[in-house]
C-alpha cells in the first residue's frame, strides 16, 4: 500500500473516531439536559447503557434484516 492510501486512510479513520466521540458528547449533553439532578457517575452509567441499547437502533443503523456473524457458522 503507497504511503499516501496510507495517509488516507489513516485520515479517513480519524474522522470517523472523531464523529464518534462528538457524538458521544452530544448524547452526554442530552442526558444532562434529560437528568439534571444526574452526577457525572449517572451520566455515563445512562450513556453507557445508551451505547449497549439504543433504542431505535437495537440492530444497527442500517436498514434490512439481521445477519449473525459470523456468517456461515
Amino acid at each position: 500500500m503507497s504511503s499516501f492510501s496510507e495517509k488516507f486512510l489513516a485520515e479517513r479513520l480519524q474522522t470517523a473516531l472523531d464523529l464518534y466521540e462528538a457524538g458521544e458528547q452530544l448524547m452526554r449533553e442530552n442526558l444532562r439536559r434529560r437528568h439534571p439532578e444526574a452526577g457525572e457517575a449517572e451520566i455515563e452509567r445512562l450513556l453507557g447503557a445508551w451505547l449497549r441499547e439504543r433504542p431505535g437502533a437495537e440492530h444497527g443503523d442500517a436498514p434490512g434484516r439481521v445477519v449473525r456473524r459470523p456468517r456461515g457458522t
